[in-house]
């Protein structure tokens, strides 16, 4: 999920049926280096809820005088039951992701709140094609939908077009290459691109969509992530070509504040 982003909700976003949320110590266990701006947390927290693929947690730290501040990450990982990943982008001039991805080392601890959201969300029992749409960071949830589906041998079959700046931005590149059945890939590089990539740098365009993505007529779950503008751009394509606004969820990242 974006460093310090929070997520925007669509405004036609239906909540799961409410239960009380409490905040869980999560002890830090492994990290791994994602991209030259990114790295996954893996945090044990005993007693966490099973969470859904696209749900999110906020996560707060406390320092020694009682200062406390928090900020909002997708999960990255299937459930598996007290295990969290986390995967943070380092932001210029954060107060937490810094933190997260510099200073915590394994058996320090932070608290999570979550699982949170009951849109953006895949579930196994889904049969109908996927087509995933991240930009950026934005793929951190949608992650979480191909592990699962690859965690509980799930059938519906899953494309997945990914958008960068460029190579070394990719996040789970090795897992994603490797790739798995009834999963398709396809990247777009929107300032440089491998020299054997077929296709020019550029924005996400309907040409994209059309290739990469399903026919309307086939009735995909259209689930697209990122900054604002790309997911505002991804949707209204989506739209013109035909899909159901009902079946296009989005989820749009920007700057928390404080």
């Amino acid at each position: 999920m974006p460093g310090h982003a929070s997520p925007a909700r669509s405004k036609r976003q239906a909540l799961a049926p409410p239960r009380a949320l409490r905040w869980l110590v999560a002890e830090l266990v492994d990290r791994r280096a994602e991209s030259r701006t990114a790295r996954t947390l893996v945090f044990d927290v005993p007693g966490w809820p099973a969470h859904l693929a696209g749900q999110h947690v906020d996560v707060r730290l406390t320092a020694e005088d009682g200062y406390s501040t928090q900020r909002s990450y997708s999960v990255a990982s299937a459930p598996d039951g007290d295990r969290v990943e986390l995967t943070i982008q380092r932001v210029a001039d954060g107060e937490v992701s810094p933190y997260l991805m510099d200073v915590m080392e394994p058996g320090d601890r932070v608290e999570l709140r979550g699982p949170i959201g009951g849109w953006f969300v895949w579930r196994p029992e889904q049969a109908e094609p996927v087509l995933l749409v991240g930009g950026g960071s934005g793929i951190v949830p949608l992650m979480s939908m191909v592990r699962t589906r690859g965690a509980v041998g799930g059938r519906a079959p899953f494309r997945l077009l990914y958008s960068v700046r460029e190579p070394d931005d990719r996040l789970y590149a090795p897992e994603l290459l490797r790739g798995e059945p009834g999963l398709d890939t396809e990247y777009l590089y929107t300032r440089a691109a491998p020299p054997e990539h077929p296709r020019p740098v550029g924005r996400l365009t309907a040409e994209d969509l059309v290739r990469g993505g399903w026919p309307a007529d086939r009735r995909p779950m259209c689930y697209v992530c990122g900054p604002t503008g790309f997911v505002e751009n991804a949707a209204t394509l989506l739209t013109a070509l035909g899909h159901d606004p009902d079946r296009i969820r989005t989820e749009r990242f920007g700057p928390s504040g404080g």
